[in-house]
């Protein structure tokens, strides 16, 4: 990812992360996908109704598909309202998919969504990882490194 994509995500209006998954996977790879959405899923997600937690991506027939992605119901949309756990194809080069088909068959590694976005031409972005499970030891590393930072900040502001 480039600074340029980075400045982008920072600027957008709508910024839903997969906190969890940062700590139960290391990011081997990171990719940049469009979603098939329907109309009032696009307006739930503007106005931040959607949550990455326990969601998943596979790959089924040269598709990616995101499951278990919750965007609730939009509160004015009547009979068209969608399904708030349905499942979502994930838009790729083929080129990503066949990448990403071959390093998942690897034992320990998975697909997993880690920041959903709203991109410049108002279009829902979904940013997804190759990423490796970590083991108990490498979760409290992880956790006494956030926690030595947070206390460097902590005495840099007292200076």
């Amino acid at each position: 990812m480039n600074k340029e994509q980075q400045e982008r995500r920072k600027k957008s209006p709508v910024q839903i992360r997969n906190k969890k998954a940062s700590f139960e996977y290391t990011f081997v790879d990171t990719y940049t996908a469009g979603i098939a959405l329907t109309g009032t899923e696009i307006k739930s997600i503007r106005n931040g109704k959607a949550s990455l937690v326990d969601s998943f991506c596979v790959i089924y027939k040269g598709e990616v598909w995101v499951k278990g992605m919750n965007i609730s119901p939009y509160f004015y949309g009547s009979y068209s309202n969608h399904e708030a756990r349905r499942d979502r194809k994930l838009l790729l080069t083929k080129r990503e998919i066949h990448r990403l088909e071959e390093d998942s068959k690897q034992i320990g590694f998975t697909i997993v969504p880690t920041l959903l976005f709203i991109d410049e031409h108002g279009r829902a972005k979904l940013d997804i990882a190759l990423a490796k499970g970590k083991h108990e030891f490498d979760k409290r590393q992880t956790l006494r490194e956030k926690q030595d930072k947070r206390e460097m900040d902590r005495a840099m502001k007292h200076y």
